[in-house]
């Protein structure tokens, strides 16, 4: 019975490839990459499928040799993941292939019970493989959404350089550890770059300030004082200033300023600098 199915599988190869291509480009548009690298990927997996596909473990859908055919299906998953494929386009590709082989089986096998046989084996193996494939598209995604996070942090945190020997960082959105932690590197590497004695934290885009917030600042202007700079935090909102004395928190050693303009005069007064302007000429 095991045999019979095994023949028929192995001896359709190309007719299976086919088929199987056939399903998905119904299934897709494939705008996301080419026709060539869709074949290509499937032909890697049919071969390896079928050259896994043995008596022993045709009843075992954990077999020792369909390792390699859940590596190469996970490394699949994971690419159509960062390429954008949907979950659901994602689960097509093992089902569309599946119902390929069901179908060159329900083709070549004419005796009834040998082909429910074989194709509840066959859906069994590639029912499992199916999960395998959401666990890895899952872990693809995470991929995605990690380096994702890690470039809006970075466009999020620029420092500007508004004058000589005083940088401006802009904060947008909640500041948590791993994002203070991003501010205070790029703002100490700007101060050793510009050679900047006095930073400007603009709060204005902060949404809420509690305790932890205000000890992230607080870390910051620390570190930005190691390197021998002046820390000035402007954005102070009526709301923020009420929130910051009801929770008690002690910012009487930092300058804090309303507005990222009084911030800058206050820089400028530090520096010894001042802005006029220039009369017209008549």
């Amino acid at each position: 019975m095991q045999n019979e199915a095994l023949r028929v599988l192995k001896e359709n190869k190309g007719q299976i490839l086919e088929l199987w291509v056939e399903k998905q480009a119904a299934e897709s548009s494939f705008d996301t990459f080419s026709h060539s690298e869709e074949k290509d990927e499937s032909e890697d997996f049919v071969k390896s499928f079928l050259e896994a596909l043995n008596e022993s473990s045709i009843e075992d859908v954990n077999a020792a040799s369909f390792e390699k055919v859940h590596e190469t299906l996970m490394g699949i998953s994971i690419s159509r993941a960062k390429r954008g494929f949907s979950p659901r386009e994602n689960a097509m590709y093992l089902f569309s292939f599946k119902e390929s082989l069901l179908q060159i089986l329900s083709k070549e096998i004419s005796d009834p019970k040998e082909l429910y046989e074989s194709n509840l084996k066959i859906s069994k193996i590639l029912d499992n493989m199916t999960i395998l494939t959401f666990e890895s598209f899952v872990k693809g995604r995470e991929e995605v959404i990690l380096r994702q996070t890690d470039e809006i942090s970075e466009i999020s945190t620029p420092v500007i350089r508004v004058w000589d020997e005083i940088v401006a960082l802009p904060i947008i959105g909640t500041l948590d550890s791993a994002r203070t932690q991003i501010v205070m590197e790029n703002l100490l590497q700007q101060i050793v770059e510009t050679g900047s004695s006095i930073a400007i934290l603009d709060i204005s885009g902060v949404p809420a300030v509690d305790s932890l917030v205000a000890q992230h600042l607080i870390k910051t202007v620390s570190a930005t004082r190691l390197m021998g700079a002046e820390c000035i935090i402007s954005g102070i909102r009526p709301e923020i200033a009420q929130t910051v004395v009801h929770l008690g928190i002690d910012l009487s050693n930092i300058i804090t300023k309303a507005t990222l303009a009084s911030a800058l005069q206050t820089a400028f007064a530090m520096l010894k600098l001042e802005v006029h302007k220039k009369r017209a000429i008549n």
